[in-house]
């Protein structure tokens, strides 16, 4: 058998294919170490813990003295100037915007006051100021504002929280959304703090524990980005997922348990509210079934020097489409923003259509009760206008103007609007029988002020009543929070 030294004198280039697959092979082990070198450096500087972090510290500035670059990044959401065409961080005030909304809350709180969500900072305070909060809440309404809820859960258990006043808890939820959210103080690694979503799942038949990383990086914000409701007479915070993500399935769901927010001030049709149903709708779009979190988007990762790290600026990603879309999507940002605005426009197109509807089919219906109608006579009238609120509301109440999912907002506004049109076609018979002249006279509502008037609202004495909140009770419960604060760093 020839050697290799016979060999490379009778065939001289297998020395040069021997010396490059030689520097071949030292390269790619000096990338496989060089990659062991910087990831056991990153581990260091990510967890050298200038201070330690107990189990329920709600702080974010002890969580920033450990881990600098995400505090700063999440310290951005304090800025509430990038307004896409749709949305941002803008503060937006909706019933102004779109009068109709005041008429189809009548007789629930957002008819008084309905804004925009501004940043994670600003979760707490927009609770003190809204004047939703003048109507007497239950403890439940704190669950998704604030860092301090999983302490305070912790130290009385979960029935009893949800069990309390919002009042109640008032002193004790000062911290907004931030670092306890979602993270272990030890490992970092993301964990649910919410009890409803672990309990959502183990209704479905499935373990929450055996989520992988990528689906906690959507599942930490389905903690709060969901639809809820409160359940039973000690408000247990639910998530309606029995029968699945869907509007139609969670209709059904609330249908069944005989659920209802509340009875409608006009058309008295038993109403569902929906909340914010950003994890269910993103569920039935193409970026969930390609594996997509809503981390990718809206906390995308960034590198400081050698550093790779999350951005918690959790923002719109159209204020970030290099570092957002662009990850994956090829295209300049201009044609990825311009791809967003054009689904959102049909979306909002269809929605206006929907809010006109409903609020007509509203008044109609207050019309029909005032003419005389039984309750025979309404009761299809009354869950046409249910169904048809609840889903208009599924896409309205999810943010993005239906872009986690353009074709199923779409498909959902559609039968929105079919089932408030069946209820007028069922209205428009019972004015033929109490001779009640069409179209019906409507009131005039096209401002915020007048439809407050018009749903019968003091809009004077609930800012009165908030005025007083904010002058004698807030200052109380921030100084009983600076008090708690100051007794956790003493030895």
């Amino acid at each position: 058998m020839a050697t290799i030294k016979e060999l490379s004198e009778k065939k001289p280039w297998l020395n040069w294919v021997l010396f490059f697959g030689t520097v071949v092979i030292v390269f790619l082990i000096g990338l496989f170490a060089a990659s062991i070198v910087e990831r056991r450096s990153e581990a260091q500087l990510y967890f050298q813990m200038v201070k330690p972090i107990p189990d329920w510290e709600p702080r974010h500035e002890v969580w920033g003295q450990n881990f600098p670059r995400q505090y700063e990044s999440y310290m951005m959401t304090r800025d509430t100037t990038f307004e896409s065409r749709y949305y941002g961080s803008v503060m937006i005030d909706y019933l102004e915007k779109y009068p109709e909304l005041v008429i189809m809350w009548a007789g629930y709180a957002f008819a008084r006051d309905y804004n925009q969500g501004r940043g994670h900072y600003y979760s707490v305070t927009d609770v003190h100021n809204t004047l939703r909060t003048v109507q007497p809440q239950p403890a439940t309404c704190w669950t998704c504002k604030s860092t301090d809820v999983p302490r305070v859960m912790n130290e009385i258990g979960v029935r009893e929280f949800y069990s309390h006043s919002w009042a109640e808890m008032g002193s004790e939820i000062v911290n907004s959304i931030g670092c306890q959210d979602c993270h272990d103080p030890q490992t970092m690694n993301l964990r649910i703090t919410r009890p409803a979503l672990a309990e959502a799942f183990e209704r479905q038949g499935r373990n929450i524990e055996d989520a992988t990383h990528q689906e906690m990086r959507s599942l930490v914000c389905a903690q709060c980005h969901v639809e809820y409701y409160f359940r039973g007479e000690d408000n247990y915070l639910t998530f309606p997922w029995d029968r699945g993500f869907s509007a139609d399935d969670m209709e059904a769901y609330f249908d069944y348990h005989e659920f209802t927010d509340w009875v409608h001030g006009l058309s008295r049709a038993p109403m569902l509210k929906a909340q914010h149903p950003d994890y269910e709708l993103y569920k039935t779009g193409v970026h969930a079934e390609r594996g997509v979190s809503c981390a990718d988007c809206h906390m995308p990762y960034q590198r400081d020097g050698g550093l790779k790290f999350t951005n918690h600026h959790l923002q719109s990603p159209l204020n970030n489409i290099a570092g957002s879309c662009q990850v994956c999507h090829r295209e300049s940002e201009e044609t990825l923003r311009q791809n967003v605005y054009d689904r959102q426009a049909r979306i909002s197109e269809l929605r206006r259509i929907t809010e006109k509807n409903l609020a007509r089919v509203h008044l109609e219906a207050k019309a029909a009760w005032d003419a005389g109608a039984t309750e025979d006579e309404m009761q299809e009238v009354l869950q046409l206008i249910r169904h048809a609120q609840w889903r208009w509301d599924w896409v309205a109440a999810a943010n993005s103007m239906g872009f986690h999912s353009p074709n199923e907002a779409l498909r959902v506004l559609g039968t929105s609007i079919q089932k408030s049109q069946e209820a007028r076609v069922h209205l428009a018979r019972v004015f033929s029988r109490y001779d009640v002249p069409q179209p019906v006279q409507l009131p005039d509502f096209s401002t915020k002020e007048k439809a407050q008037e018009v749903v019968g609202l003091d809009m004077a004495e609930i800012r009165a009543q908030k005025a007083d909140f904010k002058q004698n009770i807030l200052p109380g419960w921030l100084e009983e929070a600076r008090k708690r604060e100051a007794a956790y760093d003493q030895p």
